[in-house]
């Protein structure tokens, strides 16, 4: 059990790490110019964000609660020398996914949903994969989170929570974006997948 319990502290604080890096990237994200003023916004997005934020907050509580011990113990060592690897390995794609895809929209990034004045559609980077990359790192982020952390009936939960706030902020998103560029948009969102490739 000796091995086991190491493999859940550095799943623990691998999974703490990333999220410093994760978190550094919306602190540090680029601040819109004042000629970046949205000429469309939709405020009903922050519904969605809210809906991300009580995910988030179900797995963060439990696991802060009791230390990061996760209710679903293996004996066996490499069991959880593999969940802690698929726990930090998943964070770590994810926080390095969310970087990418922030740097490629620049000054574009925002939390609500608004288009601004000379908006591009961005097509290169991550946004190749999935159109909504942002959101799969933070959906990866949350599984990692759960897997280190959480009763897998909260990880459940807060997952459909959190995957129900991604869906309207997606909707909201691209119906602006749809209604900026047309046609252009329709063939994008023909190609590539919106959060999960080959998937949706």
């Amino acid at each position: 059990m000796a091995d086991a319990g190491l493999a859940a502290k550095v799943a623990f604080y691998g999974v703490i790490v990333c999220w410093w890096g994760f978190v550094l990237t919306f602190w540090l994200r680029k601040r819109p110019a004042a000629e970046a003023r949205p000429v469309q916004r939709d405020a009903s997005s922050y519904l969605g964000l809210i809906l991300q934020a009580v995910g988030y907050f179900l797995v963060w509580f439990r696991m802060l609660r009791y230390r990061g011990l996760s209710l679903i113990a293996f004996r066996a060592g490499w069991l959880e020398w593999t969940r802690a690897l698929i726990a930090v390995g998943m964070a770590a794609a994810s926080t390095l996914l969310v970087i990418w895809a922030a740097r490629c929209l620049g000054k574009q990034w925002s939390l609500g949903a608004r288009v601004v004045k000379d908006h591009e559609l961005i097509r290169d980077g991550p946004y190749r994969f999935v159109r909504n990359p942002i959101y799969a790192g933070m959906f990866g982020m949350l599984i990692a989170t759960g897997l280190v952390g959480t009763h897998w009936l909260v990880l459940l939960v807060a997952a459909i929570v959190f995957a129900i706030g991604t869906y309207i902020r997606i909707r909201i998103e691209e119906r602006l974006l749809r209604q900026a560029f047309g046609p252009r948009f329709d063939e994008y969102a023909r190609e590539v997948p919106a959060l999960i490739p080959w998937i949706y």
